[in-house]
C-alpha cells in the first residue's frame, strides 16, 4: 500500500476528506494528491500523521498496526515473530530474506490472523 493509499484509507476511516486533511495540516491547495507521484517533505508527512492521529513509520509504510490494535495483539505478532532463526535447506536465510518473511507474517496477522490468535488478554 502507498503513502497516498494509506492517508486515503486512514481518513475515510475518521470520516474526513482528503481536502478537509490537507486544509487541517495546512497544505498548499490539492497537495496530498500531489503525493501519488512525489515524495513529500518530513515536515509535510509529521502534520499529515499529526491530523490524522497516526504516527509517520505508518504513512511511510514502516509499521503496519492497525490503530485499533490492543497492546496484547502487539506483543503477540512480536512473540510469533521473534520464534527464531528461518533456514532454506538447513542455511540460515538472510537477513534481507527474513525481514521480507517477517513484513509477509505481518500482513497476514493485521490482515487476517490475529482474530485466530489465542490472546491470553493481560492487557
Amino acid at each position: 500500500m502507498t503513502m497516498f493509499e494509506r492517508i486515503m484509507n486512514t481518513a475515510k476511516k475518521r470520516g474526513m476528506s482528503l481536502r478537509e486533511v490537507n486544509d487541517k495540516a495546512k497544505l498548499g491547495p490539492n497537495a496530498i494528491y500531489r503525493w501519488k507521484r512525489q515524495t513529500p517533505s518530513v515536515d509535510k508527512i509529521t502534520k499529515v500523521a499529526d491530523v490524522l492521529g497516526v504516527t509517520v513509520d505508518y504513512l511511510l509504510g514502516k509499521n503496519n498496526t492497525p490503530e485499533d490494535a490492543t497492546s496484547q495483539e502487539v506483543r503477540d505478532l512480536h512473540r510469533i515473530l521473534d520464534q527464531g532463526k528461518l533456514a532454506y535447506r538447513e542455511e540460515p536465510i538472510s537477513d534481507e530474506a527474513l525481514d521480507a518473511v517477517k513484513n509477509l507474517l505481518e500482513g497476514y496477522y493485521w490482515a487476517k490472523g490475529r482474530n485466530r490468535v489465542n490472546h491470553d488478554n493481560k492487557g
